[in-house]
């Protein structure tokens, strides 16, 4: 029953690693789509980052303001930790929840948590097996330019609101190169595969 963490900076490559393991067999537990779910309307995590932010980073349905949210937090470290500090503590708790959840439904299951905040957040956990998705900044910048729109300074001020490239692949046990072709990518994910699936 391994558990494996998936990481990697903004645009570098994890959602589709993600998906090509999903495709393979594994149960993905996605971290930012359990953030939107602990950050909806009505949350009691909503409702401590518009007492802690300001009631405009709601829109007027009640629902999170994630540009005006992102405004004020990328590119500024200690409110980003102010934020990351109300958020994770529930994130924690709903991925363990999904994890407990897979493994009993199979406990031969592979768990994959696709987790963008592994360094920052939860890198002393147990996990089997750390996955990095790897390319270097300077692509992940190039690639929020052209495939997501954001200026120049946006896309540098989200990969620098990360944590280093460094970081992440010192906790790394194995490292996907995204930076080449999509089948270079798709071929590494099959020798992962190999390693990890349980036995026929």
């Amino acid at each position: 029953m391994p558990l494996l963490a998936l990481t990697g900076g903004i645009a570098s490559g994890k959602s589709t690693i993600a998906a090509l393991l999903a495709g393979r067999g594994a149960v993905v537990v996605d971290a930012d789509a359990i953030v939107r779910e602990v950050q909806a309307p009505g949350s009691p995590v909503l409702s401590a980052i518009a007492r802690e932010f300001g009631d405009d980073v709601l829109t007027a349905e009640g629902a999170l303001d994630r540009p005006a949210l992102g405004a004020r937090v990328f590119g500024h470290p200690d409110r980003l930790a102010v934020l990351n500090a109300l958020v994770h503590p529930a994130v924690r708790a709903e991925s363990q929840r999904r994890f407990d959840e897979a493994f009993a439904r199979d406990p031969a299951a592979v768990v994959v948590y696709d987790v963008p905040l592994l360094a920052e957040a939860r890198a002393g956990d147990a996990w089997d097996l750390v996955i990095v998705a790897h390319a270097p900044a300077e692509t992940r910048v190039r690639r929020l330019i052209e495939g997501r729109g954001l200026s120049e300074a946006d896309a540098r001020a989200r990969v620098g609101s990360q944590a280093s490239d460094e970081d992440r692949l010192a906790l790394a046990d194995v490292v996907i190169d995204t930076s080449t072709t999509m089948d270079a990518t798709r071929s590494q994910v099959d020798d992962l595969w190999a390693r990890i699936s349980p036995a026929d």
